[in-house]
């Protein structure tokens, strides 16, 4: 059998919203794909740190993380990207200009650094653990190197913002918009390339709106069910919803196992 090069992304497609864990059927897939000799692996946006346990957890030992910026292969980072610095401090300076709180994400850990506590007062705590660095003597413009940043403007304010669309940014919450690698796809383009393995032996697995980068013609794009409809509509092939043994079936039918 010709060896492929799998990708998954997590929420909603490797695991179930509901329940927050994998896809039984999932899990078996993943185990016979690893059984049957492929390379299987994750592609997330998560951080390193966030993404590391649950990787474990299922068995898997390579993963595309950080929004392609960090990669893993048997284990070990072999990557950790921090943002473009000149484009991070711009948006930086005008954040602070605007008046709007900032977090910066200096390591692969849960602490976000601040020179002050702006950020909590205007956009409330971020929605997840977080171990937060005040220092008044902060001073960005000394940084070498940033991995990501959290800056207090509402939804509503975006537009204010005028150096967002330099960096990959994204908004899950209606206070804060996030800096940070959007770009998978490019980190499976340099993993394939540190394994030397052809791109077209590649298949992707993704649901929403943030896997749409990760879907490229130089591949296989297979959309789940449960996915929105950009997605769909540029995925090799459509299988049945995560939790309707999608990810099982979608492998049973190109006879991947």
């Amino acid at each position: 059998m010709n060896k492929k090069y799998f990708f998954f992304d997590i929420d909603g497609t490797l695991t179930d919203h509901r329940t927050k864990e994998i896809v039984p059927s999932a899990q078996t897939a993943l185990d016979k794909l690893a059984a049957a000799g492929h390379f299987v692996g994750i592609a997330t946006g998560r951080a390193h740190y966030k993404a590391v346990n649950f990787m474990h957890e299922i068995g898997l030992e390579n993963m595309v993380c950080s929004g392609g910026a960090g990669l893993v292969i048997k284990g070990e980072m072999i990557q950790n990207l921090p943002l473009d610095l000149i484009k991070a401090k711009n948006i930086l300076r005008e954040a602070e200009q605007l008046g709007y709180g900032i977090l910066l994400m200096l390591d692969d850990s849960v602490k976000v650094h601040a020179k002050n506590d702006l950020f909590r007062e205007q956009a409330g705590p971020r929605k997840e653990p977080t171990a937060y660095i005040i220092d008044p003597t902060l001073d960005f413009e000394v940084l070498e190197s940033i991995y990501k940043i959290y800056v207090s403007v509402p939804s509503e304010e975006e537009n204010l913002l005028t150096s967002k669309g330099t960096l990959g940014h994204l908004r899950f919450e209606p206070e804060y918009l996030m800096f940070q690698h959007d770009q998978k796809n490019q980190g499976i383009l340099d993993l394939m390339a540190y394994l030397d393995a052809p791109l077209n032996d590649v298949v992707v697995f993704g649901d929403d709106y943030n896997d749409l980068v990760m879907f490229d013609s130089a591949w296989t794009n297979i959309a789940m069910g449960n996915a929105c409809r950009e997605l769909k509509n540029k995925a090799s092939y459509i299988t049945a919803s995560n939790v309707e043994d999608g990810i099982y079936k979608a492998c049973e039918h190109f006879g991947w196992f």
